[in-house]
C-alpha cells in the first residue's frame, strides 16, 4: 500500500537517479560555453569560440561524415534483418529455434571488448579492416538484436487471424506481408530505425578497434582528449548528445502514442 512518505522517498529516488544521469551532461554542456578553457568555477566568461573552432576542423567534419553513415546504414539493415528474424519467429515453428534465437540475440550479452577484438582479428583477415564498411558491419552486429526484440514486441500484438484472412481472400503471401504485417509493424519499425541509429552513433568500443583511419566522432573525441585539456571536447559531447537523445526521444515517442492508440 502507497503512503505519502513512499511516494516522497520514490520520488526522491527518481530525481536523484535522473540527476546522476544528466547531471555530467548539464556540466558538458554548460562548459562548452565557457571562454576558459579549464573546466572551473565560476565560469570566466561566455563564449561559442569552441563551437567555431570544431566547425572549422576538417578532421571533424569527416568523423561526423562517417558516423552519419555508418548509422543511418546500419540502422536500415539491422531493421530489416531485426524484422526478418522477429517474423521468422513469430510466424514459424521449426527444430532448433531456440538455439537460432539464443544465437541471435547473444551479441548484447558479450563484453564489447571482446566483440571488438574477434571483429578486428576477422576483418584483419578478409581485408576489411579500417574501412567504413568494417564498422557498418560490427555495428548491425550489435544493433540488431534491438530491432529484432521491438519488432517481435509488435509481432505479439497482432491478431493471428490477420494474415489467414488475408491469404483466404485470394492474396499471396508477399501482398499480405506488404498490405497485412508491413502496416502493422509500421511504428515498430520506425522506432527500430531511430534507436539503433542512436546506439551505432554513439559507439565507441568496437569502432575505435575497427576503424582505423576512417575515425567516427566518438573515436575523434578520444584523440582529443589524450594527454591534454580541450574544451572542444565539451561542444563535441554537447552535439552528440543532442543528436542521440532526438533519436531515441523519437523512437520511444512511436512506441508511446502507438501503445495509447491500442489501448484506446
Amino acid at each position: 500500500m502507497r503512503t505519502p512518505r513512499l511516494d516522497f522517498f520514490l520520488r526522491a529516488y527518481t530525481l536523484l537517479v535522473a540527476a546522476f544521469i544528466f547531471l555530467p551532461i548539464f556540466v558538458s554542456l554548460l562548459f562548452s560555453f565557457n571562454s576558459d578553457r579549464f573546466p572551473t568555477l565560476p565560469m570566466s566568461g561566455f563564449t561559442t569560440l569552441w563551437y567555431e573552432t570544431i566547425f572549422a576542423d576538417p578532421d571533424f567534419w569527416r568523423a561526423a561524415r562517417n558516423s552519419l553513415i555508418v548509422s543511418a546504414t546500419t540502422s536500415v539493415i539491422a531493421t530489416f534483418l531485426g524484422f526478418c528474424t522477429a517474423y521468422t519467429d513469430y510466424r514459424y515453428s521449426f527444430r532448433g529455434k531456440s538455439l537460432f534465437l539464443a544465437i541471435i540475440l547473444l551479441p548484447p550479452t558479450i563484453p564489447l571488448i571482446i566483440i571488438a577484438l574477434a571483429m578486428l582479428a576477422w576483418f584483419s583477415r578478409v581485408g576489411l579492416s579500417g574501412q567504413v564498411v568494417s564498422i557498418i558491419a560490427a555495428h548491425t552486429v550489435l544493433t540488431a538484436p534491438f530491432a529484432m526484440a521491438i519488432i517481435r514486441l509488435r509481432l505479439s500484438q497482432i491478431d493471428d487471424s490477420l494474415e489467414a484472412a488475408a491469404w483466404n481472400l485470394g492474396a499471396s503471401e508477399w501482398r499480405a506481408m506488404r498490405e497485412v504485417i508491413l502496416p502493422f509493424c509500421k511504428p515498430a519499425i520506425l522506432s527500430s530505425l531511430f534507436l539503433t541509429a542512436a546506439v551505432s552513433f554513439d559507439e565507441f568500443t568496437v569502432a575505435w578497434f575497427v576503424s582505423g583511419l576512417n575515425k567516427t566522432l566518438p573515436v575523434h573525441v578520444l584523440e582529443i582528449v589524450q594527454g591534454t585539456i580541450d574544451p572542444q571536447v565539451n561542444a563535441i559531447g554537447t552535439l552528440v548528445f543532442g543528436v542521440s537523445i532526438t533519436l531515441v526521444v523519437i523512437s520511444q515517442a512511436l512506441i508511446f502514442f502507438r501503445l495509447q492508440r491500442a489501448a484506446s
